[in-house]
């Protein structure tokens, strides 16, 4: 299914520099070459963010199609197969990952377009989210941000829909700064004049602030969770509340509080954006949407296996504190209903901070076993993150691959009920283990 798009690629990465290298003169370069496809995309939504990003597309993608619209979608990174960053709407029917031919051929056109120049395989890639949304009908597109914002190779787009933000936190400090306000102001360069802007629940009162400054200067019309729509939970149902009035909706199918939060982003974003879902389709996007990597529970594949029976496996990518902090209030909300030992497993790359992730899970796991990342030559070594965890007050053991750890957690058994067992740290660590459960997203 993916040998000819993955051997280009393959090839790309032999070629150019792996990174980031933010600035967006070498993709409006490779655009130009190419006939400018941004200029010729579907009414487009561009979503940044460092927490939740992925979930509002991902809540935006099954309103829509719902709704009866087709829907392109770009979000990065991929877990198992690059085609997962590129999904192709249908007309009059939900859309699918982009088929291996089809990548291949506008992966190789577009690094024939960009011939010697210097440029980076992320945004050789984004070109080609730009090439495909333009070559094939749809009604809406969806991007996600890369990384940051402002000089995101996919910031390119002059007049989206609507822009979005998600949660602020620190993350990447070393390409966007080490201060939320200075990572905020990084995402706010996605906000365009005269473009609706939606900001979604801050945790941090600075990064708000930079955020709403931001859109007030440049003029881009704001709509603020907290303050313009809201979302709680009533008797087991979702609540949603804007100038139009409340909508009675159920729990996401997504697992988390944080959800909650999300779902309303998305719709208030769908609405402002000029879509119009009607209440039906909000009600059925809401329980159909799927997210993998955040918050899965894994029921099948070798580690259900070896792991002691009615043991829950759940796989989530956050790789940062913020996300950290969410992963855990989901898991202690799980532990209201079943009385579980919590054991982490984690793996992580060496541009995170391990003690601050850690943290967010101190008095909760019974213990924690640290892994080597078989995907990235950048993870952390697992005596390393031994030491992270110990210093954030829990007790860890290194082993050399998830198996070992799930092994390891299966020989601990004296009695309690079956272990809940966190699969976390990182996409990539989240990646192999679908790929490990033979389940890759599709």
């Amino acid at each position: 299914m993916t040998e000819l798009a993955t051997a280009e690629i393959e090839s790309l990465m032999l070629r150019h520099p792996k990174g980031f290298d933010l600035e967006l003169g070498r993709i409006r370069a490779l655009l130009a070459a190419l006939g400018e496809p941004q200029t010729r995309l579907p009414p487009a939504i561009h979503v940044a963010g460092t927490n939740g990003k992925g979930s509002v597309v991902a809540f935006c993608r099954a309103i829509l199609e719902a709704d009866g619209r087709s829907v392109h979608v770009h979000t990065s990174p991929h877990l198992v197969h690059w085609h997962e960053r590129y999904r192709l709407g249908r007309l009059n029917g939900r859309g699918s990952l982009v088929e291996d031919a089809v990548l291949a051929d506008a992966v190789a056109r577009a690094a024939k377009a960009n011939g010697d120049r210097p440029i980076t395989v992320f945004e050789i890639l984004t070109a080609v989210t730009f090439l495909l949304f333009s070559e094939h009908p749809a009604d809406a597109a969806l991007v996600e941000v890369g990384l940051g914002g402002r000089f995101d190779a996919t910031n390119v787009m002059e007049r989206p829909a609507a822009s979005v933000v998600t949660s602020v936190s620190l993350d990447h400090q070393s390409y966007l700064g080490d201060r939320v306000e200075l990572i905020a102001a990084e995402k706010a360069g996605i906000l365009k004049r005269g473009v609706p802007a939606i900001i979604g629940q801050q945790g941090e009162a600075a990064a708000m602030d930079v955020l709403k400054s931001t859109a007030d200067r440049i003029g881009a019309p704001l709509t603020v969770y907290g303050e313009d729509f809201f979302a709680f939970e009533e008797h087991r149902r979702l609540v949603y509340q804007d100038d139009q009035g409340l909508l009675d909706l159920p729990l996401p199918r997504l697992p988390g509080r944080h959800q909650l939060v999300n779902a309303a982003t998305a719709i208030a974003t769908l609405r402002h954006a000029g879509f119009g879902p009607t209440d039906a389709a909000i009600e059925a996007g809401i329980l159909q949407a799927e997210w993998p990597g955040r918050l899965q529970r894994i029921t099948v594949g070798p580690l259900v296996e070896m792991a002691p029976p009615g043991t829950e496996i759940w796989l989530d990518g956050g790789h940062n504190p913020g996300a950290a902090a969410v992963i855990a209030e989901t898991i202690a909300d799980m532990e209201d209903k079943v009385q579980r030992p919590l054991y982490l497993v984690v793996g992580m790359i060496n541009t995170k901070d391990p003690v601050g992730f850690f943290k967010a899970f101190a008095g909760m796991a019974r213990h924690v076993f640290t892994v080597p990342i078989r995907s990235s030559e950048a993870g952390l070594h697992p005596e390393g993150l031994v030491e992270a965890a110990a210093e954030a007050g829990l007790d860890a053991d290194a082993c050399d691959s998830v198996e070992a750890a799930v092994r390891a957690i299966a020989s601990m058994g004296d009695g309690d009920p079956a272990p809940r067992i966190l699969i976390c740290g990182s996409l990539y660590l989240v990646g192999d283990v679908l790929a490990l459960s033979g389940l890759a997203p599709r």
